[in-house]
């Protein structure tokens, strides 16, 4: 499997997700998923301590216990856990809940430490300066946003190149064929500021897999078959007329070469400039199979085109204006000094 960087550490191109470990999968099946991820040249595993209510971290500790130095560890905070009791990304929780994640993970150091989401009620200047103390530690190696605007992370890495605090090296964010928001304006500036982009629900919360179908109910025990109106994978939001229509390119493409639908979206993604490493979250030992076919696919430039033609991101003010008269979308590359 291929790798990158993402500031001092070196991933594999596909991460691998453990929300649903020691939830939806068994303990046994989760080790057998690390275990072939790792085997098939995955590095990037990556959790959150809200996940299962710290669950999924305890359930890697006896894995990392074997396999830790062959494997980039991630994790998150800022929403509500038991151990520390609360949320939020005050200094004091924040240093609680990195000790808390170190414990359950039965780990000296995270690999790699992200803000779950942004807190509106602390100061971002305590935050970011209470991360930079971790990583003074010896505790974290390295820092990362999930679910930030574009303005915010942008503010952030301002304030950490004017402070000398450790930057943030990754933005993980929805985005797939079916969500393309990302593109607007967070994916353009990871790409100028050199972040590497960690998708999450790179399969749409698995409308990306071929399973569902127009005019049909959604399959029993799916995500969308329970999904509130509020959640991402909503069907009102999902499974609309353009999203089913990025399913058909993806379905011809995937019968033209022999792969599956989910490979098909996994490798357009791997394809992005600027994307890192898609996170794969398996529920079981034959998805991951499945998944990690996307591996060794890599789509032709007319493929691609085919791919996002029925579902392009939102054309916004000034995006559209820009893009068209002065060549803003050949930003690509780092424009930062340093």
């Amino acid at each position: 499997m291929q790798t990158t960087s993402l500031g001092p550490l070196t991933v594999s191109r596909l991460a691998l997700g453990a929300m649903l470990m020691g939830d939806k999968t068994p303990v046994d099946e989760s080790h057998r998923i690390l275990d072939r991820f790792v085997d098939a040249g995955g590095t990037l595993v990556d959790t959150a301590d809200t996940y299962g209510a710290g669950r999924s971290e305890e359930v890697l500790a006896p894995w990392l216990a074997r396999r830790r130095d062959e494997v980039v560890l991630a994790t998150k905070v800022r929403f509500e856990t038991s151990e520390p009791a609360g949320a939020g990304l005050a200094p004091d929780r924040i240093r609680a809940a990195c000790d808390a994640s170190l414990r359950r993970l039965g780990t000296d150091v995270i690999d790699l430490y992200q803000l779950h989401a942004p807190d509106p009620d602390v100061p971002l200047e305590e935050t970011l300066e209470a991360l930079d103390g971790l990583v003074r530690a010896g505790k974290v190696r390295a820092i990362g946003a999930s679910n930030f605007p574009a303005w915010l992370l942008a503010w952030a890495v301002a304030l950490q190149d004017r402070n000398g605090w450790a930057p943030f090296v990754s933005l993980q964010a929805q985005y797939s064929l079916v969500e393309r928001s990302v593109e607007v304006e967070a994916l353009p500036f990871c790409r100028a500021a050199g972040l590497g982009v960690l998708p999450w629900g790179p399969l749409g919360a698995g409308f990306l897999t071929g399973r569902y179908h127009r005019d049909q109910a959604m399959p029993d025990g799916s995500r969308m078959a329970t999904a509130a109106d509020d959640l991402e994978e909503a069907p009102a939001r999902r499974a609309i007329e353009r999203n089913f229509r990025v399913v058909d390119a993806a379905e011809a493409i995937a019968a033209e070469r022999g792969a599956t639908v989910a490979q098909v979206a996994i490798a357009w993604l791997v394809g992005v400039d600027g994307v890192a490493a898609p996170i794969l979250g398996p529920r079981t030992f034959a998805h991951l199979e499945d998944l990690l076919g996307a591996a060794g696919l890599e789509l032709s430039d007319a493929e691609r085109a085919r791919l996002e033609a029925p579902a392009p991101p939102p054309e916004l003010y000034p995006q559209r204006m820009l893009t068209e008269q002065v060549g803003l979308e050949r930003v690509t590359g780092p424009l930062r000094r340093g």
